[in-house]
């Protein structure tokens, strides 16, 4: 993250990466596919969080329920660096494969989510409603945690709650 803010994302090369890590190219290879991956990492331990908490919502809990559980591991998993995630997601935005690369990882969370949704014997296609519906609120709450605002002081697992209600609102058309 340093170096990406230091030098930029393009001008910034895995051998660069690897000396400020004090390993080889090599080994940096060993733990990554590319340079971009070092921005997602932990992507994979995120998503297996999520669904864990889905899985583990009580059997009596509504798809959407489940789904904000989920979310509530999301918040506390990533809302306790705020900078952190701020100056990642500003790089992440600046640049258009990495955007991509983010999309890619939001769909897959979002498969994920209806998968262990349909393991609760939610039926589709309400398992991908409610799991799409769930990762669109995780990334417009985060859009505004990481934004210029201050957030009201509320946390991002909050504001994760918050967009899910507000949602449901949209939705129901109030």
């Amino acid at each position: 993250m340093q170096l990406y803010v230091e030098r930029g994302f393009e001008d910034t090369t895995v051998a660069d990466i690897a000396a400020q890590a004090g390993v080889t190219a090599r080994t940096f290879f060993r733990h990554f596919a590319d340079k971009r991956e070092v921005l997602f990492a932990g992507a994979s331990e995120l998503q297996a969080a999520l669904v864990a908490a889905l899985e583990s919502a009580p059997p009596e809990a509504t798809p959407m329920e489940a789904v904000a559980a989920a979310l509530d591991t999301a918040g506390d998993y990533l809302g306790e660096n705020r900078e952190f995630s701020r100056r990642r997601q500003a790089i992440i935005n600046s640049h258009a494969d990495l955007l991509e690369r983010e999309l890619i990882k939001m769909a897959t969370l979002a498969r994920a989510l209806a998968d262990g949704l349909r393991r609760r014997g939610v039926p589709e296609p309400d398992a991908t409603l409610a799991a799409e519906a769930g990762v669109v609120a995780f990334r417009v709450a985060f859009g505004r945690w990481v934004g210029p605002d201050d957030a009201d002081g509320r946390s991002l697992r909050q504001m994760m709650r918050d967009d899910l209600t507000r949602l449901g609102e949209v939705a129901a058309g109030r």
